[in-house]
């Protein structure tokens, strides 16, 4: 069975104000709508889709703008935060839809946390995997990586263009095959910070030679992915990285602001940006005074909602039934 034949699911384009947006989608009933991170696709929510609509929901993931089947500016200028989240509103306006539960992975955890910040009338409740809400800082994000991180951190070095987008498209099998384990809750941890002269994945550790894939990673997810973006590549999506310090700037009127409307947090308690999100977790209901009670799963890493489906499926049902 192709990566795209998945049973109760379907595929369409539609208009989100002029973007082509490609959407896979489950089920009848109120919207939740899934955004991926990086890099990843639609797919990285298979399980949610049908578990979602087996509950009652309608489920749509979307490729957002620059990734894979959906189309994106060719300019870095055009993937900053309010693009982002303005495709999130024009995808529920080409759906018909006023409101929906908006849920997010890794980078799309920030577009829906700031789906919600800058339209709550649209957000019946959120749900960030893996990144929490931050409000935004005082002071400009690339410095205060560098001078957290130094040049070596993994942000740092997104920003030139054409390099990470030629490292990641060389060998698409091993990029997926060493993202995927490398950032797990199965491998040794490791420091997201690129070594002198070498590139993003000599810090993603691959599968123990002659070992098997984890449970939760199937040679087949590998080969979706790596068909996903024979196309696009990966500019689109690294450009999300080049638009921090611009993303700031536009900002400003949201200083400090927070999130008003229900919303929950779930991370696995081995994921990467654990460790530099501890400092907030204590302070996520400050952040977002409606937020649930965070849900951290023992022993898993960054790809969450692939690693641990059926935990996260069965929080993020507990959390939308309370909104009903």
């Amino acid at each position: 069975m192709r990566h795209d034949d998945l049973p109760g699911v379907s595929h369409r384009f539609v208009d989100a104000r002029g973007l082509r947006m490609h959407i896979a989608e489950a089920g009848t009933g109120p919207l939740v709508l899934l955004l991926h991170g990086f890099p990843e696709c639609w797919y990285s929510w298979r399980h949610q889709l049908t578990a979602l609509a087996a509950a009652g929901y309608h489920a749509v993931a979307s490729d957002q703008r620059g990734y894979c089947r959906t189309g994106g500016p060719a300019g870095a200028d055009g993937y900053t935060i309010l693009h982002l989240t303005g495709d999130v509103v024009a995808l529920l306006d080409a759906l018909g839809e006023q409101r929906a539960v908006v849920a997010g992975h890794d980078w799309g955890a920030p577009v829906a946390w700031h789906t919600a910040l800058l339209r709550p009338d649209r957000v019946r409740g959120v749900i960030g995997l893996s990144v929490p809400y931050r409000p935004r800082g005082s002071r400009p994000p690339l410095a205060a990586l560098r001078s957290a991180a130094g040049e070596g951190f993994y942000m740092i070095y997104f920003q030139e263009p054409g390099v990470a987008d030629a490292e990641l498209a060389r060998d698409p099998w091993q990029t997926f095959t060493r993202l995927l384990y490398g950032a797990s809750g199965d491998a040794p941890a490791a420091v997201p910070v690129v070594p002198p002269g070498g590139g993003f994945l000599d810090i993603c550790a691959g599968p123990p030679a002659g070992s098997a894939l984890p449970g939760w990673l199937a040679s087949d997810d590998i080969a979706a992915y790596v068909a996903e973006f024979s196309g696009a590549g990966f500019t689109g999506p690294l450009n999300w990285y080049r638009n921090l310090d611009r993303n700031w700037e536009l900002t400003a009127a949201w200083h400090h602001a927070p999130v008003t409307v229900p919303a929950l947090y779930v991370a696995g308690d081995r994921d990467l940006v654990l460790p530099g999100a501890r400092d907030v977790l204590p302070r996520l209901r400050d952040y977002a005074p409606q937020l649930r009670e965070p849900v951290l799963l023992s022993g898993c890493g960054h790809w969450v909602q692939q690693e641990r489906p059926e935990d996260v499926t069965e929080a993020m049902i507990g959390f939308i039934r309370e909104l009903d």
